[in-house]
């Protein structure tokens, strides 16, 4: 049996070094410096090249690298092969933090202070009274997110694929469900997994629903976002302001719009960071539970692509 570590764009030395410590007998190799490629029977990937997929014979599992699969074509593998994701509870945390960090900076004009600090121009205003917040995505991190904001005095619906409950969080779901959130959301936080039905989710249709006063937070993928028609909404005031974790293309290009836009505040897809050792952990024992033939922890449902 081997593993193969299949993560572009990043150093795997250390993670590569966890695993082994943690799988002293198992043979790990890293893509694309690998030689036995008919023994690898788990795969730990993100943004692997297509052609990959073909290569291996054995494959029995396949992790993604991240809370997301959206990485990996799931065409591509077998439909015997199980696809797992990680669930890291720290990431839930930093990623409440990140949120309400962000939506009490555009509720206190946070932005538009620091940019009077550059021209030292002295003009106070009163922070904005606007305190409902919208929530694409009601799972793990949605939930977390939710339970913070109401805690600070928010008044929180989330938008699902699926009718779900809770005590404190108005809930809905379906197309109607979603307009009639956006009819009464200050605050719209896209937490949403990107699959076919939510790509471009976020286009001028879902902006015309929000008020003119209306923030964005997009903290789920790039590709939820119409782009031009999110810049068209910020430069026609039907929308006050935009914050930005994710990008169709990252890093985001030099020349591109959003970075001198006076309205779009920017971060580098640091939200939340998966903990190396966390990672290290829950492959190591999906990879002993794939060994004894049990079943393997946080498996996706392939069909919903997530």
């Amino acid at each position: 049996m081997s593993i193969l570590v299949a993560i572009l764009g990043r150093d795997n030395a250390k993670l590569v070094a966890q695993l082994q410590a943690g799988l002293p007998n198992i043979s790990i190799q890293e893509w694309p410096n690998c030689k036995y490629l008919d023994e690898v029977e788990f795969v730990l990937a993100w943004k692997a090249p297509d052609a990959m997929w073909a290569q291996l014979p054995n494959l029995k599992a396949v992790s993604s690298f991240g809370a997301g699969v959206d990485s990996i074509d799931l065409n591509l593998i077998p439909e015997h092969v199980d696809v797992v994701r990680i669930v890291d509870h720290k990431l839930s945390e930093d990623m409440a933090e990140y949120v309400l960090c962000h939506v009490l900076a555009q509720k206190l004009r946070l932005k538009e202070y620091l940019t009077k600090q550059e021209q030292q121009y002295w003009k106070p205003k009163r922070a904005y009274s606007y305190k409902n917040i919208g929530i694409l995505g009601y799972g793990e991190l949605g939930k977390a997110c939710a339970k913070t904001l109401v805690k600070n005095n928010f008044n929180v619906s989330a938008w699902s694929n699926s009718k779900k409950i809770s005590d404190d969080v108005s809930l809905f779901n379906g197309e109607q469900g979603l307009s009639a959130m956006l009819e009464k959301t200050d605050y719209l936080i896209c937490l949403l997994p990107l699959t076919k039905a939510t790509q471009g989710i976020i286009n001028k249709q879902l902006l015309d629903k929000l008020p003119d006063h209306g923030v964005v937070i997009n903290v789920g993928r790039g590709q939820h976002v119409i782009e031009e028609d999110l810049l068209n909404a910020l430069n026609t005031n039907s929308l006050r302001a935009v914050t930005l974790d994710v990008f169709e293309q990252e890093p985001l290009p030099e020349d591109h719009p959003y970075w001198s836009h006076p309205k779009i505040t920017l971060t580098p897809h640091c939200a939340s960071l998966s903990d190396l050792n966390s990672v290290s952990k829950q492959i190591i024992d999906n990879v002993e539970r794939l060994k004894q033939g049990l079943e393997l922890n946080n498996k996706i449902d392939r069909a919903k692509g997530y």
